[in-house]
């Protein structure tokens, strides 16, 4: 399953969209993305993962490396995800502890916009 990342501006925060699976031959697409998005010095993004139903290491590197990125520029990377087979990986590797998740893109949104 091809990945595909698409941007939107609400406001000051880019909502990055990912669908398809974020595995070790699509990883560089993401990171890719994340990388254009970010030069482009937008660094308050909103990963949504609701259409990620498989995300291995190789992709959990991106995020962890991506938000090592913006938070240095004084942003942040915050993630929403729904599938239960997702987050276990976070859970798993202690990542839920690092990122902040919501189980809903408007959720983040609102806590997002409501911190700035």
């Amino acid at each position: 399953m091809d990945l595909t990342v698409t941007t939107r501006e609400e406001g000051d925060i880019t909502v990055v969209t990912l669908a398809g699976e974020v595995d070790v031959f699509s990883a560089p697409t993401l990171r890719d993305e994340l990388a254009a998005v970010i030069a482009a010095d937008h660094t308050m993004l909103l990963a949504d993962l609701t259409d990620v139903p498989f995300l291995d290491s190789t992709g959990l590197g991106v995020l962890v490396g991506r938000l090592k990125t913006v938070r240095v520029q004084g942003g942040e990377l915050r993630l929403v995800i729904t599938s239960d087979r997702v987050l276990r990986n976070f859970q798993i590797t202690g990542l839920d502890k690092v990122f902040r998740i919501y189980s809903t893109a408007q959720e983040g949104l609102a806590d997002m916009a409501g911190e700035r």
